[in-house]
């Protein structure tokens, strides 16, 4: 009999080839004594699904399910959800990599914080350090939504399976299913345990989707917001302000890429488009929020109307190389 519960570790792979070693190796070593890590490949079309076949053939623990045909993360990570047999899950994107002691420092946290869900740090954020901290469904939203201490994703969390079940990852979401998902389950718990180390290692690329212009799949992102502002006004009355923020500060940086990055045609569709949206969203309050006063004036200008908007940006253009040349 086990002295501790399994935890599932669902791993989505699709063209990882150059990262899943390192990220598959961070879980092998993890000190926590009893994991099982689901491998989904998404039909990769390069060597990450054969990797996986590898490290299914040397190591029991480790457990691989092909997809006949490519289908995106969050039908990879449902397949995952189903096929885990632990009584905890967490997620893990087969680009990143953790530290050893991820998995045991999550559950001593759940544990030590009789919470439903735990969470872990990432670099560069986090409150004071010390010990477990333990927060409200409505404190952890407004953390959320503020990412003052922890970001929206599913990675680098600690849930218990049953509740992942009921409320799995929308396809139809693509660029934001993590916010939406994360979003819901925080509607289903009572404490939050969150432990400020980073032990988990997120690796940016460039060709990443987050990391391209202005697209309808990126604007999907805006539509999921504005499920999240209206359900925050019955559900999480205290981050309502906050995910209103949130759909300020989206709009006026898609707008701002839409600008440097979209033809003439269809520039202007967008920027009406994001400024209908940020007028649907502003509010006194949530602009309190903003973090900064380029964002701030960003988002007062798009609720202006485009042009004012388009005299900001290039305004914003012309001294953005002037305060260049004079750092160097």
């Amino acid at each position: 009999m086990r002295e501790k519960p399994l935890i599932s570790v669902v791993v989505p792979v699709y063209k990882v080839e150059g990262y899943i070693e390192r990220c598959l190796g961070s879980l092998a070593a993890q000190t926590y004594p009893y994991i099982e890590v689901l491998m989904v490949d998404d039909c990769s079309p390069d060597s990450s699904g054969k990797i996986c076949d590898s490290w299914a053939a040397r190591d029991k623990r480790f457990l691989v399910f092909h997809l006949l045909e490519n289908q995106g993360l969050s039908v990879a990570r449902n397949e995952g959800v189903v096929r885990a047999t632990g009584e905890y899950i967490a997620f893990v994107d087969s680009d990143d990599y953790v530290e050893p002691d991820l998995l045991e420092c999550l559950y001593d946290a759940l544990k030590e914080g009789c919470a439903d869900i735990s969470i872990c740090g990432n670099r560069g954020q986090g409150l004071k350090a010390g010990g477990t901290q333990v927060l409200s469904p409505a404190g952890a939203a407004c953390c959320m939504a503020q990412r003052s201490c922890f970001l929206w994703t599913a990675w680098g969390k600690l849930f218990p399976t049953e509740l992942v079940r009921r409320v799995p990852f929308d396809r139809q979401a693509h660029c934001c299913e993590d916010l939406l998902f994360f979003y819901q389950v925080l509607k289903g718990v009572r404490r939050v345990a969150y432990v400020p180390d980073p032990l988990y290692h997120y690796v940016y690329r460039e060709g990443s989707l987050i990391n391209h212009g202005v697209t309808e799949k990126r604007c999907a992102v805006l539509s999921v917001l504005d499920q999240i502002c209206g359900d925050a006004a019955a559900n999480f009355v205290e981050a309502e302000a906050c995910f209103q923020q949130v759909a300020l500060d989206t709009a006026a940086r898609l707008a701002m890429q839409a600008l440097e990055g979209s033809t003439e045609g269809r520039r202007e569709g967008y920027l009406k488009r994001f400024r209908d949206y940020t007028r649907r969203h502003f509010s006194k309050g949530a602009l309190a929020l903003c973090p900064d006063k380029k964002s701030a004036l960003a988002q007062r200008a798009l609720y202006a109307g485009v042009p004012a908007f388009r005299v900001l940006a290039g305004a914003y253009r012309l001294v953005k190389p002037f305060k260049k040349n004079r750092m160097e």
